[in-house]
């Protein structure tokens, strides 16, 4: 570690501090919250259990603060972010050695998130600059029945204090996609990571923090959720709630009362391969976009809906990428490394014996070794099998025959989880049809699904997610329209 650059974010106990109002600080608590390496489920990390009263205190700090930096001018807050980028890929490899030991991500694919997160934060701050500086004049008269004696000034202002909340899969990105558009709005943050990724996050905040924003403007809260999470959420004090996960998104917009809302949660990623397929095509872009860090990304692809003509011949194909991945630890780029954590892989577990009991084939043995599964396509999996419609945030490819594309599409709609999907066909016209026939925020055609680039729209439908995302769209939702309406004298005259 950089004693010059990071050395003030831990304690002289080894423990990581939090984030207040500009100063790096130990919990009045003398509590601290383990996180475990995945691949030796022993404590690689230790952060601060932060109280009630130091969530208090933090949300007080951003509101105090939130006043002063909504009135930093637009370019003043784009070089703080410039400097963030620049910041954070000069000191990029500890954040990428913490996400290898916190969230067992392969060191290439750790130094890339960190990497990719620079260029987000440059990329919002650009984006802010020219459409958060545009406004809107409307006149009266351009409304039935009225005449030209009014003008509407509308005009964007940030929401308050954000509430950043990240996954465990990507601590970094997901929550420079957050705390971005937040602070280029002209919003203050608060930012709560996943316990597994919350040095990471720490150390990215120490970026900003290095940057010289005001005190205040960036807050960093570490604790359990289920201590803290409820307290962070319904605080009286929160203007905004960014958040990525699963399930505990639905209970938070039940919470949330009328406090806006970004959520992007889990996804049942389907992949329709049609009769003209580029099955090679399909085969590669399966296997990556199943399989890349065990597949516990939201964009993975869960449920291969396989047309029957085709099947065979694809299944052989994935069967021959699946066999070649290689399985190890994150420290040497394997391909399979271990998931998150033992609840993790006991449900992952249970997917694959339910489907194993119900008759579907496991194309390569059942392996675990602790929290590591090795990678698995299951094919003939039915309707009637959980795996069918659950998430299983891991390496299992599951493949569903159908006798048609409608067949496809009907599966794919009728699954509560909606963020993505993918479909393969030589024939563009049929691949529109079918894209705009599935009910899913988002449909790559002879692809698999991905978030990026981070500029284009992201969303998910019904239980997958509220609201839009997108550096843009991010932008859009850390901020309210305001009118101000002049009202003009009327002349005492009449033209003639």
């Amino acid at each position: 570690m950089s004693t010059d650059f990071y050395g003030d974010i831990l304690a002289a106990s080894g423990s990581y501090k939090f984030l207040l109002n500009g100063k790096w600080l130990e919990s009045s608590s003398g509590k601290t919250v383990p996180i475990l390496n995945p691949a030796t489920n022993q404590t690689a990390y230790t952060v601060q259990a932060c109280t009630r009263e130091e969530v208090d205190a933090v949300f007080e700090g951003a509101k105090k603060a939130q006043k002063a930096w909504a009135r930093t001018p637009l370019w003043k807050r784009a070089e703080y972010l410039h400097k963030v980028d620049g910041l954070m890929k000069a000191n990029a490899q500890p954040m990428a050695d913490a996400l290898v030991k916190e969230v067992a991500k392969g060191a290439k694919d750790s130094l890339t998130e960190v990497i990719r997160s620079g260029d987000l934060i440059s990329y919002t701050a650009e984006e802010g600059v020219r459409w958060l500086g545009e406004g809107q004049m409307l006149m009266s008269d351009s409304f039935p029945g009225q005449d030209r004696s009014k003008i509407c000034l509308a005009s964007k202002v940030p929401l308050g204090v954000v509430l950043a909340v990240p996954p465990f899969n990507y601590p970094v990105n997901l929550a420079v996609s957050k705390i971005a558009p937040a602070l280029m709005a002209g919003n203050t943050v608060v930012l709560k990571p996943p316990t597994q990724g919350a040095v990471a996050a720490t150390h990215m905040v120490q970026a900003f923090h290095k940057a010289g924003l005001p005190p205040g403007v960036l807050n960093l809260v570490t604790g359990k959720g289920s201590e803290i999470g409820d307290y962070l959420t319904t605080h009286p004090l929160v203007n905004c709630i960014s958040f990525t996960g699963g399930d505990t998104g639905i209970a938070i917009c039940k919470k949330a009362a009328m406090v806006p809302i970004q959520m992007e949660l889990g996804g049942k990623d389907v992949c329709i391969v049609c009769e003209d397929a580029d099955l090679d095509l399909a085969a590669k872009n399966i296997v990556k976009g199943g399989f890349s860090y065990s597949g516990q990304r939201c964009t993975a692809v869960k449920l291969v809906l396989a047309l029957e003509s085709i099947a065979d011949e694809l299944v052989a194909k994935v069967k021959k990428g699946v066999d070649a991945l290689s399985v190890g630890a994150p420290e040497d780029n394997a391909a399979i490394t271990p998931v998150i954590s033992k609840s993790s892989a006991d449900f992952i577990e249970g997917l694959v014996k339910d489907a194993e009991a119900k008759g579907a084939k496991l194309l390569q043995p059942y392996k675990r070794e602790g929290n590591l599964i090795w990678p698995l396509l299951i094919d003939h999996v039915t309707p009637d099998m959980r795996l069918a419609w659950e998430e299983p945030f891991g390496p299992v490819v599951p493949v569903v025959r159908v006798k048609s594309v409608e067949e496809a599409i009907d599966h794919c709609n009728a699954n509560n989880l909606a963020l993505q999907g993918c479909v393969f066909t030589r024939d563009v016209d049929a691949a529109i049809r079918i894209s705009d026939a599935m009910e899913t925020g988002t449909v790559q055609v002879n692809s698999a699904p991905a978030r990026g680039p981070d500029h284009y729209p992201f969303q998910g439908f019904r239980d997958s997610g509220i609201g839009s995302q997108g550096i843009k769209n991010s932008l859009a939702m850390m901020v309210k329209i305001k009118s101000t309406v002049l009202n003009l004298p009327q002349p005492s005259y009449t033209m003639g």
